[in-house]
């Protein structure tokens, strides 16, 4: 049986830094996506912290309101920002660098809820401050999944893009066709819980890095 109260209490904390750290990763991409030369994300006016205007219903609202339910780990996706590598001055390199753009947000967002974390435990966690320590811990949370899961090199995850910078032609041709089936690959992983395996160790290391490079350890 659920305990509404909790469940109203978790959405209250994990609102905001889900839909922040979601909204942030995909701007970022655009924003390199432009300085690199594609105006595309800027002239569907996707380039705006409006979240309105990144929300997937069901990545942004359905899945993570299930999985907080359910007591898991959560995460989520916004609407893809839309690059048409073409545009790119130099399609195959400048590509991986607006693929990192995304990961790389997610980690410097981690790191200013690391400091809200610390704010928060410093001034004794209570009224305020205790919503500002339990964001905060939300906050590191969901953006570290975010950066780690992504770089997880499947298409069409951003470390695919990354891979595909260095890789020979004919490795990203490879990585290109087995984007359609990547999603179903990443649902596979997921379900016999190997994604986590896989993936915990990358994520203890940099909950650590970021814990520790704030003071909290």
């Amino acid at each position: 049986m659920f305990d509404l109260s909790s469940i109203i209490q978790g959405f209250a904390i994990w609102t905001v830094p889900v839909v922040f750290a979601i909204t942030v990763h995909e701007v970022a991409h655009g924003w390199v996506a432009r300085a690199f030369g594609d105006p595309t994300a800027a002239q569907l006016g996707r380039l705006t912290l409006n979240p309105v205007k990144h929300i997937d219903p069901v990545g942004t609202i359905v899945v993570p309101a299930v999985l907080l339910m359910l007591g898991g780990f959560v995460f989520g996706w916004a609407k893809p920002v839309p690059v048409v590598q073409g545009n790119l001055r130099n399609p195959r390199k400048d590509m991986a660098i607006v693929a990192l753009a995304g990961p790389a947000s997610n980690l410097v967002m981690a790191l200013m809820w690391a400091v809200l974390l610390k704010l928060a435990l410093l001034n004794g966690a209570e009224g305020f401050w205790w919503w500002a320590q339990e964001m905060g811990k939300a906050g590191i949370i969901i953006n570290l999944i975010l950066m780690v899961l992504n770089l997880f090199p499947i298409p069409p995850l951003d470390g695919s893009r990354v891979i595909a910078g260095v890789l020979p032609e004919q490795g990203a041709r490879f990585l290109d066709k087995i984007e359609p089936y990547g999603f179903f690959v990443l649902v596979g992983l997921l379900a016999t819980g190997v994604l986590g395996v896989i993936l915990s160790p990358a994520l203890r290391w940099a909950e650590s890095l970021v814990l520790t490079l704030v003071g909290l350890r």
